[in-house]
């Protein structure tokens, strides 16, 4: 049957109509604070930066994953964070739900707030102007620099300045181009590019301008004496975290812990420690242990790496076990007598083959001797190399004895004795229980099984966030 063009356009027509209204059928996915909590963590999206989130001697740190941390406390969640290369991609995982939250300080402006729901402010900053100072300048009087740089907005005429993909320093110079009568040349970086990155691309020549918030530029300024960031470009703005506007109750939760938060000395401690104490910025920035810029997570990157293989361990999961043990310390010893990077006992050394523990190679060797000898050991219990590796872990923590009481207990109870997580580590806890440790089927007695459970937890996750920096 032939159909008239118009009869064929208003089909087409009614199929777009059709399309769109299923679309727009499809319900919004709404993850808010009861949906985290039935999932069992919170999932906040950062990005690399040494102030918001990085590793220095093999120390997580940073003052949004300081603030996370706290804020995890208070709701009783653990925190996964996850990284994003830019603060677009940042706004992709909060949208498509691959995040709970952005923790980062982004200025809150119109189009922000209509994508967007805002916490309170966590401070307030405004967009300098970076720029390189003259040539010489630690030579010259202060009237002849200042001549040099560039202090009025009107100056910008015709500049070309760098700046952050995405950010909200592009709007700020358009206005800003408008409100002069002039044209800026504004770029935008590439992709992978931060803003501490530009701002170091400013201070060795290699382009001349770029904008940042104040308190980074100030931070950033203390380590690279060759730049100027005293030329405001804005007026004082909000800087806050971003969440979904279909996350009313996240959004309640955290503006309540703000502002209790507020009132508790901790908080300026954080902020100073992060945007105030600039010589510790410098120091990090120095040090050859600063993933961000070298790469390496402590002088012992190459023993670690030599040594994993032995038991087919990640080199990272071998570093973050020998940090929960002493924090990288080679002279570390505890009260119980255990020495070294791998906190080995006397007997445990002597046997394993270090005849001095101090020494790095020597106790990294053994501790490796040692883990192979209790990965053959759990061989015998638990196939999966993974899995396995969990209750390697807890043994070198607690002894195999008492995870062995922990899963006779677990059988008794007809969990998987194979699995650690979930599994036997809640019977590990109620080791400290009379009704448990004085069980028939338990034979090395009473255990603080809140000890090996928490250092499990903890040596994975170091690990995890070594893996985000480290390859």
């Amino acid at each position: 049957m032939k159909h008239s063009p118009a009869f064929l356009v208003l089909s087409v027509f009614l199929c777009i109509i059709l399309i769109s209204c299923s679309e727009r059928e499809v319900p919004e996915q709404v993850i808010d604070l009861p949906e985290i909590r039935e999932r069992g963590e919170l999932v906040a999206i950062t990005s690399y930066s040494p102030i918001s989130y990085f590793i220095y001697r093999g120390q997580v740190m940073g003052y949004e994953y300081e603030l996370l941390q706290l804020y995890g406390e208070y709701l009783d969640l653990p925190v996964r964070i996850i990284l994003a290369r830019n603060l677009e991609e940042m706004m992709e995982k909060l949208e498509t739900g691959e995040g709970d939250l952005i923790a980062y300080g982004l200025t809150v402006t119109r189009d922000r707030r209509q994508r967007f729901a805002f916490t309170d402010a966590l401070n307030t900053t405004r967009q300098v102007l970076v720029q390189r100072k003259p040539e010489g300048w630690r030579h010259m009087m202060l009237h002849n620099i200042e001549r040099d740089l560039i202090r009025s907005p009107l100056e910008l005429a015709g500049k070309t300045i760098h700046v952050r993909r995405g950010s909200a320093y592009i709007n700020r110079l358009q206005n800003l181009s408008d409100e002069i009568g002039a044209e800026i040349h504004i770029v935008e970086a590439e992709d992978a590019l931060t803003t501490d990155e530009l701002i170091s691309m400013v201070a060795e020549g290699v382009i001349e301008f770029t904008i940042a918030d104040e308190n980074i530029a100030l931070v950033q300024a203390a380590y690279y004496r060759d730049i100027d960031v005293a030329t405001a470009v804005s007026l004082p703005q909000q800087i806050a975290w971003a969440l979904r506007h279909a996350s009313p109750l996240l959004l309640e939760s955290l503006n309540e812990w703000l502002s209790e938060f507020r009132r508790q000395a901790d908080f300026n401690f954080i902020y100073n420690k992060y945007f105030e104490h600039r010589h510790t910025f410098r120091s990090r920035y120095a040090s050859d242990y600063f993933p961000l810029l070298s790469g390496r997570l402590s002088p012992y990157d190459d023993i670690f790496q030599a040594h994993a293989g032995r038991i087919g361990w990640d080199w990272r999961l071998l570093a973050a076990l020998s940090f929960q043990e002493s924090r990288f310390e080679p002279y570390a010893r505890s009260w119980a007598g255990a020495a070294g990077l791998m906190q080995l006992m006397p007997q445990t050394a002597r046997e394993f083959g270090a005849e001095d523990p101090y020494n790095p190679l020597q106790n990294i060797s053994a501790g490796v001797n040692f883990l192979s000898w209790l990965d053959n050991y759990w061989k015998q219990y638990i196939d999966d190399d993974e899995e396995r590796q969990h209750f390697v872990i807890a043994s070198y923590n607690v002894g195999q004895g008492h995870v062995q009481d922990a899963r006779r207990l677990a059988e008794l109870h007809n969990t998987d004795t194979t699995k650690w997580f979930y599994h036997v580590e809640e019977f590990m806890l109620k080791k400290s229980n009379p009704e448990y440790y004085n069980h028939d089927v338990v034979r090395y007695g009473y255990a603080s099984g809140i000890e090996p459970v928490t250092y499990v937890r903890n040596v994975y996750t170091i690990y995890n966030h070594y893996k985000l920096f480290v390859d």
